[in-house]
This record gives C-alpha cells, sequence and structure tokens, in this order.
C-alpha cells in the first residue's frame, strides 16, 4: 500500500459552517489560493447549492485552482449533486463529495428505511458517476452505524462508482483503537476496497481529532480530511497543521508522505484566524503563540545549549523566523520588506507604504518590536480603500471610578469629518455609542475578542469584530497598543464591510439554505 497520504482540506466548507466563521468572497477566494500553493491535494471549496454566494465562490475557486483537486458538496439528491457538478465542472481537477447519514439516528432525519436509504445511495453517487470521474462518498455519523450496514452501503457506492470512500466521525465520539479497527475492518470486509481510497474526517469533540486520523492512517486510510487551525462545528475538527507536522517529525513511526510545504503552515494560519475571527488559542499545537516559547529556566538553558533539548520541530519548518526581535525604530524600508517576506507576506509598494509608517509609529512607542507585532500591523493594513466609508480620525475617552464614561471621536465619512461625544458602560461602549450616533445602523455585535499581541505593557492589542445586519455578516480587525482604539478601529472595519456587502447584494437580504454536515 502507498506511503503518500493525500491531504483533503475542509476549512472552507466545514470550517465555514463553525457559528460566526463565514467568510467573504474574497476571502474565500484567498484562502484557497494559500491552500493551493502549500500543496493541499484536494480542496473542499463549498456547498454549492447552500446559497448563490457559496456557487460564486466555489466556481471562482474551481476556475482559478492551479494544481489542487476542487471539490464541492452535495446532498443525497439530484439537484444538489447537479448544482456541485455546475460549480465544480470548470475545474481542472473536479470532484463531487456527495453523503447521507447512515446511523440509526441519521436515518430517522429522511425518514428512510435501510433498503430506501441504500436504493438512494446507488442512485445518487451513480448520478454524481455519470457527471464527474471523481467522486467521494460519505456514510455521515460512520462511527455510530452498524458494521453490517455500513459495509453493505460501502460496497454499494463502490458498484455505483465512488472513488474515495470517506469515513466521517461526524460528533467526534471515537476512540484511536475504534478508528483504526473500523478502517482496518472495513478494508478487508467490503468487496472492491482495494480500488478505492478511504478517508477519514475526524471532529474534536473528545480532543482526539488527530489521534484518531493518524489511527486512520496507520490501518490503511490514504486520505485526511482537516481544517486549517482546526477550524469546524463545535470543538472542530483535525487541524491541518498537527497531523502534518505529526508524520514529518514522527516519521519513524508514522512512515507516511504529504506535498505539503509546511513552511507555509504558519501564514495560512494566521490569515484563517484573521478572516474567521477565530483567534489561535495561545498553547494550540504547532500554530500557538506559545509553541516555540520557553519561560522556565530549566527550559531556556537547555535552549541554550541545544535547541533539540525542548524543540521537536524547527521554527522554520511551520514558516517561524528562527529569531524574533530584529527590528527597531532605526529599520528602513528594505529590511521590512525583508522581514515580512520571511514571514510570507508579500506586499504591494503601497501597502508597503502603509506598514512601514505605522511600523515606525509603533517603534516609537514600544521598546521591543516582535514578529507578531508585524504580522498584526500586515493584517490591520488589509482593507480595501474602496471600502473606507468610514474611517476613525480623532479619539479621547475619559474614564473615572464614578462618572460614567465618555468618547469623544471624529469620524471621517465618505470624505466629511464628522464628530460626536456619547456615554456607556466603559470606554469602549462609550466609543461603539459615539459611533453609532455618528452612523446610525442596525446591526447586532457578535463577537468582541482582544488578544495581546506579545507581552508586557506596552504589548499591541488585537481586536477583533464581527456584525450581523439582515444575515450579512462582517468581521473587522485591527491593531494598537491602545485596546480602545484598536476597538474602534475593528468596529468601523467590520461597518465598511457590512455596507460593501449591501452595496454588492444590492442591499437584498441574505437568506442561506439549511443543511446538513457531512462530518
Amino acid at each position: 500500500m502507498s506511503d503518500r497520504v493525500l491531504i483533503f482540506d475542509t476549512t472552507l466548507r466545514d470550517g465555514e459552517q463553525s457559528p460566526g466563521a463565514t467568510m467573504s468572497h474574497d476571502e474565500k477566494l484567498e484562502i484557497a489560493s494559500l491552500l493551493d500553493e502549500m500543496g493541499v491535494d484536494i480542496i473542499e471549496a463549498g456547498f454549492p447549492i447552500a446559497s448563490e454566494g457559496d456557487f460564486a465562490a466555489v466556481n471562482e475557486i474551481a476556475k482559478a485552482a492551479k494544481s489542487a483537486t476542487i471539490c464541492g458538496l452535495a446532498r443525497a439528491n439530484y439537484e444538489d449533486i447537479d448544482r456541485c457538478w455546475d460549480a465544480i465542472k470548470c475545474a481542472k481537477s473536479p470532484r463531487i463529495h456527495t453523503f447521507i447519514g447512515t446511523s440509526p439516528l441519521h436515518r430517522q432525519i429522511p425518514n428512510l428505511t435501510m433498503d430506501e436509504m441504500a436504493e438512494r445511495i446507488h442512485d445518487t453517487v451513480t448520478r454524481a458517476r455519470n457527471l464527474c470521474d471523481n467522486v467521494q462518498w460519505s456514510p455521515m455519523d460512520a462511527t455510530r452505524t452498524e458494521w453490517d450496514y455500513l459495509c453493505r452501503v460501502i460496497e454499494i457506492a463502490i458498484k455505483a462508482g465512488a472513488t474515495t470512500i470517506n469515513i466521517p466521525d461526524t460528533v467526534g465520539y471515537t476512540a484511536p483503537r475504534e478508528s483504526a479497527n473500523l478502517i482496518r475492518g472495513l478494508i478487508e470486509r467490503v468487496p472492491g476496497a482495494d480500488e478505492v481510497v478511504f478517508a477519514t474526517h475526524c471532529h474534536n469533540d473528545l480532543g482526539m481529532a488527530t489521534a484518531n486520523s493518524l489511527a486512520a492512517v496507520e490501518a490503511g486510510a490514504r486520505q485526511i480530511e482537516c481544517t486549517i487551525n482546526g477550524l469546524g462545528e463545535r470543538a472542530g475538527n483535525t487541524a491541518l497543521e498537527e497531523v502534518v507536522m505529526a508524520m514529518k517529525t514522527r516519521h519513524d513511526i508514522l512512515p507516511f508522505d504529504t506535498e505539503i510545504d509546511t513552511s507555509k503552515i504558519m501564514h495560512i494560519s494566521r490569515r484563517v484566524a484573521a478572516v474567521s475571527g477565530f483567534a489561535v488559542q495561545p498553547n494550540k499545537a504547532v500554530v500557538g503563540r506559545n509553541a516555540f516559547a520557553h519561560e522556565s529556566g530549566i527550559h531556556q538553558d537547555g535552549m541554550l545549549k541545544n535547541p533539540q533539548n525542548f524543540e521537536i520541530m524547527r521554527p522554520e519548518d511551520v514558516g517561524l523566523s528562527a529569531t524574533s526581535l530584529v527590528m527597531g525604530k532605526h529599520s528602513g524600508r528594505a529590511a521590512l520588506r525583508s522581514k515580512l517576506a520571511d514571514l510570507g507576506f508579500d506586499l504591494g509598494d503601497n501597502q508597503l507604504k502603509d506598514v512601514f509608517v505605522r511600523f515606525k509609529e509603533l517603534a516609537d512607542r514600544k521598546k521591543e518590536v516582535f514578529d507578531d507585532d508585524l504580522v498584526a500591523l500586515t493584517r490591520d493594513s488589509g482593507a480595501d480603500p474602496a471600502e473606507e466609508h468610514l474611517k476613525v480620525k480623532f479619539l479621547r475617552v475619559v474614564c473615572g471610578t464614578q462618572a460614567p464614561q465618555s468618547a469623544d471621536i471624529t469620524l471621517t465619512i465618505d470624505g466629511v469629518d464628522q464628530q460626536a461625544t456619547a456615554q456607556g458602560d466603559g470606554p469602549v461602549d462609550a466609543t461603539f455609542n459615539a459611533v453609532k450616533e455618528l452612523y446610525p445602523h442596525k446591526a447586532k455585535l457578535q463577537l468582541y475578542q482582544v488578544h495581546a499581541v506579545t507581552e508586557g505593557t506596552d504589548a499591541q492589542a488585537t481586536v477583533t469584530v464581527r456584525m450581523e445586519e439582515d444575515g450579512i455578516l462582517a468581521t473587522g480587525e485591527s491593531a494598537d497598543t491602545d485596546t480602545v482604539v484598536a476597538s474602534a478601529k475593528a468596529y468601523v472595519a467590520a461597518l465598511n464591510r457590512l455596507r460593501t456587502r449591501r452595496e454588492k447584494l444590492g442591499g437584498k437580504e441574505v437568506r442561506e439554505v439549511s443543511y446538513k454536515d457531512a462530518g
């Protein structure tokens, strides 16, 4: 059996299903391009029938893909499958992924008997194969499906033309030993199993998604379904960076290979965190801020003597620079461009000019400028000037232990400066109230997060704000050494994006078709 493991990334489908993680059209195209460049084998670009927006994004990704197979998701009905094919047929390498829930609980959703479901599986997989040579089929909630029935329907799917059989642990219920036994048993028992690729799709509800995926590979699975940062519904999915680096670092006991350029991991991790609004926890494996940090005296001493004492991976392997403190107020533009390139950012001249100005301002305020500070500055500079209907020009807040907090703000609205003062329950609330006085809106604040970029009292704060209005979601992010200033800029950025998206949609309300997860 081949030692090559295919990486199937579903960040843009299963990852985006995380409540509040909706990405814009352009953000999806950007992430898909980064996945393609990184060497992902299959990109599940979305669920084309869910909405016109999802269809358009999948279609554009299919047209732009250079190397990756582009996959669309479809439920077990002809309408979904036909719509999926329409979205992906322009890809150099298209794949239809169709699914249905096969466990006793999930069979109740479409209210089908075992025989009726088996017939539908045959008919829908046949329909997909008549359209596309590359068909993936998933028995949703496979790990809670009776083994005999699971073998029966997998055999039907293979005979109908499925080329990949994906085994989803939809609710994160299984454990590594069970995961391995299931894959091994299916390969041994199902006729025709040697003619298809078996895949594993694990959720992290019990914290075992990575372990379950690797156990499945050891048992014979040759495709791992995963997401960047483990993004996904509930507790998330198998994290791409974890399984890839596990196989690379422990190749002695996991002798499997992928085509992933691991040096691009950190950059895409940061971009997914930024566009989704889901920050990476500091102690997250591989990509967390503390993954290559050492504070203990014993650890620091050991690191100085030999980094291998306490690091099993090199920072460079995942795209981190070996040193973190190299930039200061005397650094020039060429040095900044080179440093940002090392961090995975290729900026145009205008964007570099903007980042350089704010870098100098930051260097004057901070004693030390770290890599993460530069990343925050770069992410904060990504706004399209055409979207900047609102811009924060001036902000002053007054805080006291007795009186209500107040904010005095000046916004530039479509080129005209306007000023307002408002009170609130704290400086951030007062600031948001002042913005709303100048720019009335009905958008609801769904998320407000503050993260320190680095350590110390002069650390930059990265603020993420997510707003919702009439079904449209938009996320704004900004970084500043002043948390209230960063909050104001993030809030305004989200409002700018809401306005832009409303204009693109012609003011129509966005309505998504409800659907079930494929894993």
